[in-house]
C-alpha cells in the first residue's frame, strides 16, 4: 500500500496543521517504512520544524509550490504528480482529488462554519472549497477529535461510517524536559517570576483579550507575584491585542518562540492558560499536559474531550470564570499538583506512534472498502 500525504503546509507559514503534518508524516514513515509513505509536492525528508516559514530554502520551495499551482489549474496533472500512489491524503491546499487513487483527508476543525467571523474571508472560502471538492468526495476522513467528527457529520452531512476519530499526538520532547533547558529558557527570556503561559497565534479565536481582562481583574498581590507570558506571532486581526499586551504591566510578550525552545518554556510554567473560543484538538493544551503543567482551558469544542478530568475548565466567554479559575490554580498548590499528575497520565494517549498505527489501520480499511 503506497500512500502520498499532501504536505504543502510544510512550505507555508502555518501553526497547528503544520505541526500535525510534520510529526504525523514522520511517525507514519517510521511505522510503515519510508518507501510506502511519500509526501506531495515532491517532498523528501523535511528539515527542522519552523512555523514561521517554509522548511525548505527558497530555491527548493518555489518549484514545489509551482507543482501545487499546476495541479490546481489542471486537475489531471495530480495523477502524474502522485503516480503510483494507492491513496492520496489531501489538505485544503489541493482543490481536486485524484482520479486513479483513493482520496482521504484530515479535518481539523469546523471553525469557518461555526465562527466564521473569527477568520478571514479567504480562509472561509478555502475551507468551504475543501469541503465541497475533497471532504464530500473522500473515501475516508480522519477527524482529530470526536467533537470535530460530530461537527463534520452534523454541519457537512458527511456519512458517519466514513469519518474516523484519531487523536493527534504530542512531540516526545514535551514528555521529558530536562531541568537545565527550563533554566536556560527562563534566563534567555529573563523570566524571574513564576509565570502563567499562553501559547498560540495572536488572533481573535484565541480569546486573549478576555484572558487579559481576567488577569487585570485578579487581586493585585497575585499579579505582583506572577507574570503572564504570551508566546506566539501576531496573526489575523491581532494588532490591537498585541498593543494591549505590550502596554500591560506584568505581561511578557515573547513573540514567536522557535519549536526547539517551546517544550522548556511550557514545562517551566506554573499554569498554562488557553481559553480558546474553539479548537479542533488544541495542540498547546495537549503539549502542556504532556509537560505536566496544570491547564486552564475552555469548556467547549474538543477541549473537555482532550483534557478529560485533567484541567480547570471555564466558560471562555466569561471573564469572571477565567479570573476565578486562574486564582484557584495560583492559590492552591494541591490543586496544581493534582491536575499536573492527571494531565501527564492523560497525555500518554497522545503519542504520535499511536496516532500513526491507528492511521495505518484507517488507510487499510479505506483500501479494503
Amino acid at each position: 500500500m503506497r500512500i502520498t500525504i499532501d504536505a504543502t503546509s510544510l512550505l507555508l507559514r502555518s501553526a497547528g496543521v503544520k505541526s500535525y503534518i510534520y510529526y504525523w508524516l514522520r511517525a507514519l514513515r517510521q511505522t510503515a517504512g519510508g518507501g510506502n509513505i511519500r509526501a506531495f509536492p515532491l517532498l523528501g525528508k523535511p528539515g527542522a520544524l519552523d512555523h514561521d516559514r517554509s522548511m525548505l530554502p527558497p530555491w527548493a520551495t518555489y518549484p514545489r509550490l509551482a507543482v501545487l499551482y499546476g495541479v490546481n489549474f489542471f486537475p489531471p496533472a495530480l495523477d502524474w504528480a502522485i503516480e503510483g500512489a494507492d491513496i492520496f491524503h489531501a489538505s485544503n491546499q489541493v482543490h481536486h482529488g485524484p482520479r486513479k487513487a483513493r482520496l482521504t483527508a484530515t479535518i481539523h476543525d469546523l471553525t469557518c462554519w461555526k465562527l466564521p467571523e473569527l477568520h478571514t474571508a479567504a480562509n472561509v472560502k478555502a475551507d468551504h472549497r475543501f469541503a465541497e471538492q475533497v471532504l464530500k468526495k473522500a473515501d475516508g476522513i480522519i477527524a482529530v477529535s470526536e467533537a470535530t467528527r460530530e461537527d463534520a457529520i452534523d454541519i457537512l452531512g458527511l456519512p458517519e461510517e466514513r469519518v474516523v476519530t484519531i487523536h493527534s499526538g504530542v512531540a516526545d520532547a514535551y514528555f521529558q524536559v530536562p531541568a537545565e533547558q527550563v533554566l536556560t529558557v527562563r534566563e534567555d527570556l529573563n523570566l524571574t517570576k513564576p509565570y502563567v503561559l499562553c501559547v498560540g497565534t495572536i488572533e481573535p479565536r484565541k480569546n486573549l483579550d478576555r484572558l487579559l481582562d481576567a488577569w487585570l481583574g485578579m487581586r493585585a498581590d497575585l499579579r505582583e507575584a506572577f507574570d503572564l507570558v504570551v508566546a506566539g506571532p501576531a496573526g489575523w486581526a491581532g494588532t490591537q491585542t498585541v498593543e494591549r499586551l505590550k502596554a500591560t504591566p506584568g505581561v511578557r510578550l515573547a513573540g514567536y518562540v522557535p519549536e526547539p525552545f517551546l517544550p522548556a518554556l511550557t514545562a517551566g510554567a506554573l499554569v498554562f492558560a488557553y481559553p480558546s473560543l474553539y479548537e479542533g484538538f488544541g495542540f498547546p493544551v495537549a503539549q502542556a499536559m504532556a509537560a505536566g503543567v496544570p491547564v486552564l482551558t475552555s469548556n467547549i469544542s474538543s477541549l473537555p474531550e482532550v483534557t478529560g478530568r485533567a484541567a480547570e475548565l471555564v466558560d471562555p466567554l466569561s471573564v469572571n470564570e477565567i479570573r476565578a479559575g486562574l486564582e484557584r490554580l495560583l492559590e492552591s498548590e494541591d490543586r496544581r499538583e493534582d491536575l499536573a499528575i492527571r494531565a501527564k497520565e492523560k497525555a500518554q494517549s497522545y503519542r504520535w506512534e499511536r496516532c500513526a498505527r491507528r492511521s495505518m489501520t484507517f488507510f487499510e480499511n479505506v483500501m479494503g472498502g
